[in-house]
């Protein structure tokens, strides 16, 4: 397999466990916070990735970072999986994972941006094209929501979290060609559980009344969301860059909104709809650009 298409692969499979992620996040948010849910997952999946480390020896290699590159990763590891999950977990608790993944969706645009302003990479009419689409459906999933008399504020949650993930790839993709894959996701994941912990007090007692159920989805969020989707983005950033794996990986509103009315029996609208087909052919057309 060379290595496009392994890159190709893996932003697929990474895109299935952030997929599969999301209905579990959902179903262990119904009476907890979203701070809560993200302060277990991070503390669930490090403790996996520390095991990991210990027997592949991977502590070895994070002894020899310097300070800038612990300063990056941990930067990164804040604005993806504590400040942009903190606004994707509350939008999704508000309006629901069909209604919020299409927006949310629009991370790669703003990847593909800065890419281009830091990191030179290229643009052409075919991303302008893409991008364009995607900013339409988010347009049409908002008309939809207006109707549906949704919450603004679930709405403007959902818009801010790809910009703080995409600022979280940017800075991921200049670390993943001096750290290796596995080394990068694992160590992002302990350092966010290190960013969140200052919220540790104020939310104790809620993490203390988790139930097995809920510990259950959580832990089955962590593994899909922050191991396989995880690792798998982070290998195939490193193979391809972020330019193609985050628009691929993007597909995974088909498989969190349909999930999302199979097993939620959260109700379709035929707005939202027409955005997520919008938003999937918009990444579609980046990604084969």
């Amino acid at each position: 397999m060379n290595t496009l298409m392994l890159g190709v692969t893996l932003s697929l499979l990474s895109a299935f466990g952030w997929g599969l992620s999301s209905i579990l996040l959902k179903l262990s948010m119904k009476n907890k916070s979203a701070v809560t849910v993200n302060i277990s997952r991070l503390y669930i999946i490090s403790v996996v990735y520390a095991i990991f480390f210990t027997i592949d020896g991977n502590w070895k290699e994070i002894l020899n970072l310097t300070p800038l590159q612990f300063l990056i990763a941990f930067i990164s590891a804040q604005f993806g999986f504590v400040i942009g999950d903190y606004f994707f977990f509350n939008a999704m608790k508000i309006m629901g994972v069909s209604r919020t993944v299409p927006i949310t969706s629009s991370y790669p645009l703003w990847a593909i941006l800065w890419a281009y302003l830091f990191l030179g990479r290229s643009i052409d009419v075919q991303i302008i094209l893409g991008a364009f689409l995607i900013v339409l459906a988010i347009i049409i999933v908002r008309q939809g929501e207006i109707e549906e008399r949704m919450n603004m504020k679930g709405f403007m949650f959902a818009l801010l979290a790809p910009l703080s993930w995409s600022f979280a790839i940017i800075t991921m993709e200049w670390l993943s060609s001096q750290i290796s894959a596995f080394t990068l996701a694992g160590l992002r994941m302990m350092l966010a559980a290190l960013g969140i912990s200052v919220f540790l007090k104020k939310y104790e007692s809620e993490i203390k009344a988790i139930t097995k159920r809920e510990f259950a989805a959580l832990t089955g969020a962590a593994f899909l969301g922050l191991f396989v989707g995880q690792y798998s983005f982070v290998k195939a950033v490193s193979l391809v860059g972020s330019s193609i794996a985050a628009p691929i990986t993007a597909i995974n509103p088909i498989i969190s909104a349909t999930l999302a009315i199979l097993i939620l029996k959260e109700p379709p609208n035929s707005k939202i709809l027409t955005g997520l087909v919008m938003a999937v052919i918009g990444v579609v057309l980046i990604s084969t650009a």
